[in-house]
Order: structure tokens, then sequence, then C-alpha cells
């Protein structure tokens, strides 16, 4: 029997052992499991460092590398384990992050320098960053370059770092890369041997040319790379001081390693080697049967035709982009799977005369790697369209998918938004199909989408080949692309662009071809024929271009109601492509044909230029710990000198090494415990509506189903609510929203747990629904009674004194919290009644509490616990209740352990964001813009619940000031009542929204004087002794000092100005935008009871220590800086003080984990609790002088005295919200950050930021630091990039209710290429804070920061009034956050938006 006929026919001898080694290991992976995932398997085998962050690919979190023998060479690559069907790994080596390293047998390299560089927070992405970049070391034979690594880590997400020290970890790359060579076994090459001497240590090895690389800046230099002090100044010529003139430690890359302190772990590790075994073996077909799928591979085409013939219906999967996400997400069932990764038919590429022809199952990754070959070795005017493909490839999805989708796969999937089909198109490819029995056949590209998602292959066929074809002389070919975010992410519109020009013999160019193809403006790619023909043949002139534009407008045309929407910015995106393109294509003929010439203005050929995106860096400068600060010491003495104090010094993470290892436990990677059982959630799919039957019957006859549990299930109170219990556990009678709990369905699997819960049967008599702030206000629907209003002075007499009044309204979206570990409760019943609860919350005490309450216990019959968070900024402070409380009804009843864990969609439609804000203000200012009087109403999105609604915009009410001293205020706020899931904290609270709003009028007022925003923002400064519009006395107020700091760092506003001006006058699509804010943030909760908290500390006869207190750590790094407080006040080393977890059962009644208030109150109460057992053992160290710690404990033990103490700690002489003074004190800080931005598209680029911090007397300069950064970072992502998109009034295409934007695909936080390039960050220096003396005079870094994101906002508003300023658009215009794309490219009005944007004014002139 042939291979084809017994593939066919499902033979059994290929359905006989599969295998695959994992870690060196060889598993035989079990059979019938062809549904399942490579993280599902990884799993369940307890390599739990492998991550499962949102299941579709996006996140980066479940990275593995992957190897295998091809043609008598190792292949390594790093994959999507969520995305990766388990068989597809059949005969290859799977390395996770527990098979390079951990803390026993020591840390890799790449483990330990992103250890070292405090470039781990909460720690839940780190494993995939980890092997991220250990798969490009191994895949490699050269050393990777700066851009190479950026590249390679644009396919993992961060929420907690900003990556700048995860960048900073990886630079000592050729390091790393020789490092691991030396251990690699596998014979597969592996980098260069190190050229130091010293085994490449912290300095890192000298680049080509001898030069050593500068620890203060990171950069090649001969300063003697820390062998003296370093005088090379920092980028930009900042040095080594702050900005204030005053000495401090410059920290950059190189310094990481120097001051972040020796692995605690140091055997050297060995790489996992490539099993011999699988060496020469050749890849059986296989047909592995099982009750969900068959899994099918082939290895010949024959085969796979003929199981198309005899299975139409087969999906051939690659990446598995496509299936994965419509299996996980659709629900959609395929009987019949096929692999073509072992067919050679379909892996090859061959160059012809004409072409290149590639394989159908050739991977993204593999064709980029030929292209570049192409592109090299070949004449740049043959292979025009090879480098365009390269540069699309480029931004196509992260490297890990590229290393496994096919070019067939994202063909035939027929997507509208494919970015290389529109290229095809252009380029006049052609598409080779096959079928059994069959000649082949060929179409060009152009022909082959049909419709939406369907394309010209019959249900038998298969697509082969695609052939590319070489450009000729004078053939100009570019691509296009913009999306919501650069870097992994899906186009808004894309296009491909060719045209071939020719001299007539007038002497003048046209155009004898042109092929226009656009994506994202039709349901298929699409050609423009009649904006081709407008400029076939005619001379290549500005005439031509109108009419090629005006024709496209005909070409182009999307329904109002299009999916997608944004139905403007879409048509002008391609007409700004075209003009793009006759620019690109003048300007390169004119450098190949002196005779020709650009025929608009020089400035238009900024309409062309790409933006080459260099490799970020960063400085930080804090003040050296304990002593004077120094400037330029060797970093190996300065690190010693560091490492002597425990406080104020830079230590890494506590958790750093098992962060890095994988060997850091979230609650999810609990190992099962016996009888577990999972739950999944049953929710409503409308907005509001009342519930007419709910049908449980056919998901009971789902195998291993146990139950439906339900509202008339609950044994004690349904009604929930972290503060008025407004909400129901379970929904009843009606529901408010879409995604609301209904019950959960309980199964001895999570997967027949989901498949119970999607046949769970549900009638509704839908309601009308509220979505918007704007909803809310037509139909007066609000929570009643919880907006507050604040007043002082005399608003209404004001207004007569003020030289100026104006008035608006601003709007500032929400933000998903997008923790990188979605909720996760486990709920163990015990004896007695007991339960036990197992959560990722950053509110032990409320889930207990709140679990008692529905179980109907009292609270000490309930114990919750939590480990650490993998992210949290809030969003678990509340929202984490209800998942706790839904598995423990279920584990009630059945006396057995449950599980519910979120998925990332389930995550984000269900558990609330940060509020979006309305606010319509009046302000009166003075003629040089000293405001005098503010009339605010602040309008929230609470949803559908009332959470913590009333508090977030208390707060947002005191700090609707920002930084600015204004002696008449009347505010008002307005908490509304819609059909969201409620929303909830996050990270600022409410504070950052008010403050946005704030910098908005001033930016107002500034326009309508012709002033700076800047010299209006300093000229109404808060200054020491004053009084906000609240009541409280401002004391240590440093507002100016930060500013002054920022501006200085950044050599000075004026001459930033000058230089972007003169940027703007050369370019006339590319403008510079400077901007700088300021920030105060108030320190306390609110409400007055939370500001209080407790520690628990023990010692033990051997001198060490064990510490609890009341706080979760998340990745802020609160244990660490809390175990450093009790290391210095005991007089310890760090590492004799370990923090095991945080439990209700240990310290009760414990204040959430928020208001950046937690190292405040803790360290507080671990110092007073370290007080008292220093008091206890006094004695005995006044008896036995110069004794080890270990000796007086012991003595101290011997004669019975308690070596415990609780601590506690409440912060005095605070009033909460309604008084005089609700905070125990505020934090200061100014950013200045400068953009470039794509007028013709909205896309930009953040070139620097200078940030200046006050966090007084710093307890950890690199965990401050690291807060800094992300929170700038995620403050960026809020106001730039991150948007959230409801099904609406203004976005008819989504489903009433449902959440669009749900996962990584949609849903866009920033990346490691949406940093700044330049980023410099100072703590302000001399700043004690005297309200905190028992945590060193030290204050809160959580919070404050993130307003400082704005300043990004501001610059490209910035940019944008530059160009409008060429467009005839002076003057002052509203601009609502985020600033998306979208918004930035249609506020920079001109003659391309013109035709599509009723709404823009009409401009003047050229272009």
């Amino acid at each position: 029997m042939d291979e084809a006929t017994s593939s066919a026919a499902g033979d059994k001898r290929h359905a006989s052992d599969p295998i695959a080694y994992i870690n060196g290991k060889l598993h035989k992976l079990p059979l019938g499991r062809a549904e399942i995932t490579l993280l599902a398997y990884l799993r369940e085998l307890g390599l739990t460092g492998t991550k499962l962050g949102c299941g579709e690919g996006g996140c980066g979190a479940c990275t593995v590398m992957v190897s295998s023998w091809e043609d008598g060479q190792l292949w390594h690559c790093s994959i999507n384990a969520c995305l990766a069907p388990l068989y597809s790994v059949e005969g290859m080596h799977v390395v996770t992050v527990e098979g390079i390293g951990n803390t026993r047998a020591g840390l890799h390299p790449v483990q330990e320098r992103l250890a070292r560089a405090h470039g781990s927070q909460c720690g839940f992405c780190t494993p995939g960053f980890v092997m991220s970049m250990y798969a490009l070391l191994r895949s490699r034979p050269q050393p990777p370059s700066e851009q190479d690594i950026e590249e390679n880590l644009a396919g993992n997400l961060c929420r907690c770092t900003g990556y700048r020290p995860i960048l900073d970890a990886f630079k000592g790359a050729p390091c790393l890369a020789n490092r691991s060579a030396r251990g690699n076994a596998d014979g597969a090459g592996g980098g260069a041997a190190c050229v130091s001497g010293d085994g490449c240590k912290a300095g890192g090895c000298p680049p080509r040319g001898g030069n050593m690389v500068c620890p203060s800046t990171g950069l090649p230099c001969g300063c003697g790379a820390g062998t003296a002090p370093c005088t090379r100044p920092g980028p930009g010529g900042a040095g080594e001081a702050d900005g204030e003139g005053e000495a401090v430690v410059v920290s950059s890359s190189a310094d990481k390693l120097a001051m972040g302190g020796s692995a605690a772990y140091t055997r050297p590790s060995a790489e996992p080697i490539f099993p011999a075994a699988l060496r020469g073996r050749t890849p059986p077909p296989l047909c592995l049967p099982g009750p969900a799928a068959t899994w099918h591979r082939p290895t010949t085409l024959a085969a796979l035709l003929a199981l198309k013939r005899a299975h139409p219906e087969l999906r051939i999967v690659g990446g598995n982009t496509e299936v994965g996400i419509e299996v996980k997400f659709k629900a959609a069932r395929y009987r019949h799977l096929a692999a073509p990764s072992h067919i050679p038919e379909l892996n090859r590429m061959e160059v012809t005369d004409t072409a290149l022809v590639v394989g159908a199952a050739v991977t993204l990754s593999r064709l980029q790697t030929r292209l570049r070959e192409l592109v090299a070795a070949g004449a740049p005017h043959e292979t025009g369209v090879f480098a365009a493909l390269l540069e699309q490839l480029r931004y196509f999805a992260g490297v890990q998918i590229r290393n496994v989708a096919t070019i067939g796969g994202n063909i035939v999937t027929g997507s509208p938004i494919s970015d290389i089909n529109p290229l095809y198109m252009a380029a006049g490819s052609t598409f080779t199909i096959a079928a059994e029995g069959a000649p082949d056949r060929k179409v060009a590209a152009a022909d082959f989408f049909l419709a939406y998602r369907r394309v010209a292959l019959e249900l038998h066929e298969v697509l082969s080949a695609v052939s590319i074809p070489f450009t000729r002389r004078h053939e100009y070919v570019r691509e296009f692309k913009q999306a919501h975010r650069r870097d992994d992410d899906i186009a808004i519109v894309n296009a491909g662009m060719r045209a071939r020009m020719r001299r007539t013999l007038a002497g003048d160019w046209k155009a004898d071809e042109v092929a226009l193809a656009f994506g994202g403006v039709a349901p298929i790619t699409v050609m423009a024929p009649q904006a081709a023909a407008a400029l076939v043949g005619r001379p290549w002139v500005e005439e031509t271009l109108r009419a090629a534009v005006a024709a496209l407008a005909r070409d182009i045309v999307i329904a109002p109601d299009a999916p997608g929407g944004m139905v403007e910015y879409r048509r002008s995106l391609a007409a700004s492509f075209l003009f793009r393109f006759f620019v690109d294509v003048a300007l390169r003929l004119e450098a190949e044909e002196p005779s020709f010439k650009l025929p608009l203005p020089p400035s238009f050929a900024s309409a062309a230029a790409r933006f080459e995106r260099p490799p970020a860096r960063g400085l930080q400068y804090y003040a050296r710990a304990g002593q004077d600060a120094v400037v330029g010491a060797p970093h190996r003495h300065l690190a010693a000198d560091i490492q002597d104090a425990v406080v104020g010094a830079p230590h890494r993470h506590l958790a750093a090494d098992i962060q890095v290892t994988g060997e850091a436990m979230y609650t999810d990677d609990m190992p099962h415990v016996a009888g577990l059982l999972h739950a999944a959630l049953v929710k409503s799919a409308r907005p509001h509506a009342r519930i007419l039957s709910l049908d449980t019957s056919l998901a009971q006859q789902v195998p291993r189903v146990v139950g439906f549990f339900g509202a008339g299930d609950v044994p004690g109170s349904n009604m929930i609510g972290p503060v008025l219990h407004d909400e129901e556990l379970f929904a009843t009678r009606q529901v408010t929203c879409v995604g609301q709990m209904l019950g959960v369905v309980v199964a001895e699997s999570e997967a027949a747990a989901r498949d119970g819960a999607a046949l769970v049967a549900v009638t509704y008599a839908d309601l009308p629904a509220i979505m918007s702030i704007d909803d809310a206000v037509a139909a007066g629907s609000f929570y009643e009674g919880q907006g507050h209003t604040i007043e002082c002075g005399n608003v209404d007499d004001a207004w007569a004194g003020c030289a100026h009044v104006i008035d608006g309204t601003a709007r500032v979206g929400g933000q998903e919290h997008f923790y990188l570990e979605p909720n996760c409760s486990l709920v163990v019943p015990g004896e007695a009644g007991e339960v036990t609860v197992i959560s990722s919350t950053q509110g032990p005490a409320k889930n207990q509490n709140m679990v008692a309450h529905v179980l109907g216990l009292p609270a000490h019959k309930v114990f919750c616990k939590i480990k650490r968070l993998g992210g949290g900024f809030g969003g678990k402070e509340t929202r984490s209740v209800p998942i706790s409380c839904a598995a423990a009804v279920p584990a009630w009843h059945l006396r057995r352990p449950v599980r519910l864990a979120l998925d990332r969609d389930e995550d984000m439609q269900t558990t609330g964001h940060r509020h979006a804000f309305m606010a319509t203000y009046k302000v009166g200012f003075t003629a040089e813009g000293k405001v005098l009087a503010l009339q605010l109403d602040m309008y929230s999105n609470a949803g559908n619940s009332l959470d913590l609604s009333t508090s977030i915009m208390d707060r947002a009410l005191v700090h609707c000031d920002c930084a600015y001293k204004i002696t008449n205020v009347r505010v008002v706020g307005h908490v509304c009542r819609t059909n969201q899931a409620s929303n909830t904290a996050f990270r600022g609270f409410g504070g950052p929204q008010a403050m946005i709003v704030a910098e908005m009028w001033v930016d107002q007022i500034a326009r309508t004087l012709g002033r700076p925003p800047e010299a209006v923002r300093e000229l109404n400064f808060y200054r020491e002794g004053d009084s906000t519009h609240f009541g409280q006395v401002l004391e240590g107020c440093q507002v100016q000092r930060c500013w002054d700091l920022a501006l200085r760092s950044a050599g000075g506003l004026a001459q930033r100005r000058a230089a972007a001006a003169a940027f703007n006058a050369g370019s006339r699509f590319r403008k510079r935008g400077l901007a700088a804010v300021p920030t105060k943030f108030g320190i306390s909760f609110t409400t007055k009871f939370l500001n209080q908290a407790g520690a628990l500390v023990h010692i033990y006869t051997d001198g060490t220590v064990l510490l609890t207190h009341g706080g979760v750590e998340m990745g802020q790094g609160l244990h660490t800086k809390v175990a450093q407080v009790a290391a210095a006040a005991l007089g310890l080393p760090l590492d004799a003080v370990y923090i095991a977890e945080t439990a209700t059962d240990k310290v009760p009644n414990a204040s959430p984990t928020a208001a950046s208030a937690s190292s405040d109150m803790y360290g507080a109460a671990v110092a007073d609790a370290c007080r008292q057992l220093n008091e206890r053992l006094e004695p005995f160290r006044a008896r036995l002088p110069g004794t080890a710690f270990k000796e007086i404990v012991s003595a101290a033990y011997l004669e019975r005295v308690d070596l415990s103490a609780h601590g506690f700690y409440a912060t005095p002489n605070i009033t909460g919200f309604g008084g005089a003074k609700p905070f125990n004190y505020f934090c200061y800080g100014a950013a200045l950050s400068e953009v470039e931005l794509d007028t013709l598209t909205g896309d930009w680029h953040l070139l620097r930021t200078d940030l200046a911090m006050d966090v007084g007397d710093s307890l950890n300069p690199a965990i401050d630091i690291g807060q800094v950064e992300g929170g700038f970072v995620q403050g960026m992502g809020w106001c730039c990039l991150e948007e959230l998109v409801w099904g609406d009034a203004a976005h008819p295409w989504v489903a009433p209710g449902t959440l669009h934007t749900r996962g990584p695909g949609t849903y866009k936080i920033p990346t490691v290429n949406d940093i700044p390039l330049d980023l410099r960050v100072t703590l302000l220096r001399d700043a004690p804070c005297a309200k905190t003396p028992l945590v060193h005079s030290s204050k809160a870094v959580g919070e404050p920061p993130l307003f400082l994101g704005a300043s990004v906002f501001f610059a490209l508003k910035e940019a944008v009034y530059a160009a409008r300023a060429e467009a005839s658009l002076p003057g002052w215009f509203r601009m609502d956050a985020p600033a998306t794309p979208e918004r930035l490219r249609m506020a920079c009005a001109d003659e391309l938006t013109a035709p599509f944007a009723s709404s823009a004014a009409s401009c003047k002139g050229s272009f």
C-alpha cells in the first residue's frame, strides 16, 4: 500500500508511538488528542513555567523553543505553545524555560542576566521573554544585533516593566551567545569564540574594532569599560549629573549586571542537547485518530491530495493561527486536520529566470531568510518585490507566529486584511493549484480572492506554490500598512503598489504599467483599476496625481456601517498610501535618472520617508545609598559598596531568580489536588434583558460534566459587592451586561466544563441598553448620591475678574488592565466547614469575607491566600471576588476542590476596566494665563454595578487641579449607570482621568493666548504652603524641582523646541512635537479606615526571619521593600529574611494592596514588629556584644523570650475624603517627551522622554525606577494606543453590548518597539519624606508616574498643530484620548482627508 492510500484510509501503522523530546527526555505523546495544544500538554506534565496568557498567540507568555533535524541541519525556533497542536511537534525537541536552568542546578546566562538587570517584575511574562531570547541565540550562527533583539521580542508583551530593563538585559547578547555556544553540544554551530579572555564577564565583550562597552551609556567607547571613571557623556550630553548639577549614580545597560548582584545560584547550567535519536530519523507519515479529530501528517504531496479527495472538509494546519482561533473562540469543530510541514514539494524554494517559486508550506520566517539572501545578492531593480515583501513581513505578527505560519495558509484564508496578499496582486504573482488526478492549474493572484474568506479553490484542491516575479529596470514596488500598533498587529488598511516607468520621446516620464491593491477596504483584497488607469500613460506630475486620487475615491467605497468602522480614516489612508507611492516613485526615479525632478515641493519628499528606528537606550540617575553621591566610580567597586547597604540599594526583586526559571508559582500553577473539578462560566449574551428561560439539559449530558450551579444553589446570599451589595453573583430574572454570570458548569476537565457551558440555552427578552456616558446622561441613568461636589472660593463671582473665559468638553477612554495572568481561583473545602481560597487577588480579605457571605459561613471558616500575582493594576482588587465566589458554590455542594480560570477574552469582557470619563469645563484666566476660576462637571462610566466607582470619582475630584493652584473651584462628579460590565479600580484610580482633563484646558488656554503650554503650566504651579481646592496644605511640594529637573535633563525646552521647529520646516508630512507635563498624586486611601496594616514577624533560632504581612506581591516589589525594612531594622543581610505568602489566617482584615500605599503601611507595620523584637533582644545584645545574631537569638530563646511579634500601623493625621487632609503626602513628578508623527497615517515614534520623579529617599532605586518606567509606558498606552470598542451606537458592526477588543489580537498595549528610543529617568535626590520615618523617608511610586505618559499625548498634539498650521488650520482644536492613529491622521486635515471627512475644515494649497 502506498502512502497516499494508507493515509487516506487511516492506516493504523501510522498511529503508533508518536514521540517528542521535552527538555531532553523522551515522551510518547498520548493518542487520540489531536485537539489539544502543546501548552496544555506541557502544563499537564507540570511544566508550568510556560504560561497561558491569551490562548491566541498574541502575548508570548507561552513561548518555547522547538528544534528539528531537517536536510542535515539542526533548526531552532521559538513558537507559541498555546497555538501549536500537540502533534505538530512530533519528532522534535521541545525546550521550555525549565529545561535551560533552575535555581538548584544553575541559571542559564539568559536567565541570570534578566534577573540581575531588574527585567522581571510580576514575572508572569518573564519565561516567555527568556525563551524568545534563548531561541534567538540558538538559531543564529552569529550574535544578533540590537535591532535583531528588539524585533525578536515584538511578539512578547509585558505590562509591568516598560521593557527597557528587558532590553538592557539582552544587550549583552554577544556574551550570551558565546556562553550559550560553549554548552551547546548540538553540533549546530552557535556563535563565534569570545574575544575577551575573561569569559565575557559583566562588563561585556569588546565589539568589533576593539572598543569596550561604556558602563555609563551602554555604548561602545574607549573609556576602559569599568577600569576607570568614564568621562564620556551620555547620549545627548547629559553626562553623569542628574540635571541639578549634582553627582549621582548613573545606571545604564552595563551597570545592571554590576549593581544587581550575583545570582544566588551559581552552579553552571548545561544546554539541552538535541537528542541523538532524532538525528537522521525519517519522520513517518502520521494518521492519529481521536474522538474530537484525526491528525494527519502526509509526507508527499500525492498523499495530501488523496486526503483532500477523501475528506474534502479537511483543514490544512500550518501555524494554526486560523484554525486554532476558530476552534478556541468560535466553537468550530474539524474532524480532520493535516500538517503540510513534512511534504518536500510544499517546502521548496526555487529561483527561475523570472521568479522565485515558493512552496505553500514554507514558513514566513524561512521566506524572510531567502528573500534577504536574494536582495543582498541581486540588483536592486530586480528585487523590488522581494524588498517590499521583506519590509511587510517585518511587521507581520511576532517571530513566534512567523516561525510556523505558512505563506499558503496566509493566502487561502482569504483574509481581507492580509498584509502580503496586496503585494502578490500588485506584483503579478501567480498561484499554482494542485488536485488529485488533475494537472496543476495557475491562477493570477488578482483573480484568486472571490468573496469574504472565499478563494478560487475547490474543496479537493490544494494551493501548492506561489510564483513571485522579479522586477525590471524602472519598475518600482512599495508596500504599505497602517495598524493600531506598529508591531504584531493586524492592519487597518494595507496596500501593495507597482509602477513601471518609461521615458517618452518627448523626454518626460510616464507609467506603462500600474497595479494598486488594497486590503482592509472591502470584504476581499481589491485592485483599484480606475486609479491605476488615471496614472498609466500620463506624465508623472501633480495633475496626474490629483486625477488618480480622485479616481481612487471611486474605487474605494466603504459603507458607513462596514465592519471595522473608521470609514473616513480608511478611505483617507488609501488616498495617503497612493500619494506616498507617487512621491516614492518620483524620488527613486530622480535618484536613477537625474533628468527627472520631483514634481512637488522639496518638503514633500518626507511623504515617502521611512522611519528607521534605532535601538532603544536608557539612562537612570539616582542617589547612592547611604553615602554622598559619586561620579564615575569603577563599577565593580561601586557594586560592592552598594551591596553593603540594605535600604536604599538597588537590590533586585526577591523572586527574580525563580521568575526567570519558571519556578515562581501563580494560582493556576498550583499542582492539581485529588478530586479537582473545573468550572466554566455561563454568561449573558445580552447587555440588558429579562431572562425568560435557562435550560441546562444538554449541558448535563456532556460526558464528565458533574452539574450546573446557579442562583438557586447559593447557600448564603446571592447579593455581593465591595461597598454596596448591589450586584448578583448569578443573575436571576434580569441581566444587565454581556458577560454577566448566570451560573457555572462543573466537570472533571476544563474542556468538558466549557463544552457544557456552551450548551446551556438561554432565552431573553431584550430591554433598552445604555452603553455610553452620552446614553446615560440622555436617560438620566446615574447612581444617585454617589457623585460628590467640592467647592472653594466663589466661582460665580470670579468670572467677572477674568480677562478670558473658555469652555469645552473633554473625553478620555477606558483602559483594559491586561495583567498577563488572567483571573483564577481555586476553592478547596476542608473539615468542619472550612474553605480555603487560593485566588489571584489584590484583596484576600475581600475574598474571604465575600466567600463567607455567599456560603453563609462565619469569616473564621474561610481562609484566603495568595503567593503572587501576574500583575493586577487594581483590576484584581474587587473583580476577582466574584470568580472566587462562583467557584465556592459548587465546591461547597460537592465537597470537592473547584478551579475556575478565565480565558483572556472572558476576563476582558467580564471584569471591568478603567472608567471612561467625559468632562465639561469652564475656565477663567488672566491675560498672562493665571487660572482664576474653574467650573468642572465630570462623568464616569461606572458600568452595571457601583463597585468602587464612588471612591474613584472622589479621587478624580481631588485631582482635577493636576499640579495647579486655582483659587475658585466648583467640581461636581456624576457616576453613570450603564450596561457595561462593572468598571473598577485601575492604577491611578480616577486621578489620571481628572488630570488629563486639566491638561486639556491648559492647552486651550495656551492656544487662546498664543503662549507655550509649558509657560502656562509653570505659571500656575503650586508652591510650598499652598492650599488645594479641598483644603489640604502642601508640605514638601516638589513640583517645581521635578519640572526643572526634567527640562534640564532634556537639554532645555527652548533648544529642543527650536530643533523640532527646524525639522518641521523641512518636512511637510513628518512632524515633531514636544510637551512637558507635571503630576501631583495624593497618597492614602480616600476611605479613611482602609489606611491600616498588619504584619507578623518570626525569628527562628538559626537567626533567619519569616515575615508575613497583609500586602500582595504583584510585581511592584512590595515584598522586596518590606524585607529590606525588616533586614535593616534587625541588622541582617537581606537574604536572611523570607516572605512566603499572603494569607488571611496570618494577618487578618488587611486592606487591599492598592492606592500605592502598601510599602508605606506594611513597611511601617513590619518596622513596628521589628521594634518590639529589638526591644526584647536588646538585653542579650548588651550582654553579648559582638556576638552573631544567631547566638543572640538562641540566648533569648533559651530564656523563653517571645521571638514572634505582630506589628500594626495606622496612617496618622488623615481625614479621608471630605476632610481637609485626605492624604498623608503627595508625590510629584514631571516628564518631557518628543515624538515624530507621520501625518499621512497617524503612525508615530517616541524619540525621547526625560522623567523626574519624587520618591523621597528611595528604599530601592531599581524597583522605583522600574515602577516609574512601567507606569509611564502604561500611561502612554492609555493616552495614545489602547482603545476599548463596544457594540454601541458608534460601532453598529459589533454585537450589542459586546466588547470587541477582548484579546491581544484587537486590544493593543505597547510593545517593546513603542517605548522611547531614549528614556532617561531621574529620581529626585535630597527630598526625604517627613511623613514616612518608619520606611526610611521613602515615598510611594506605583501610581504617581502613570500620568506622565500624557506627555506623549500632548507631544503628539503639538505635532498635529504643526501639520495643521501648514494646512492653514491654526488655533486650538479638541482631541480626545486616546490619540489613536485614526484621530491623529484625521486631525491632520488636508486635501487627502477632505473628500471623506465632512467635518474637517477645508484647507488651501497643495496637499
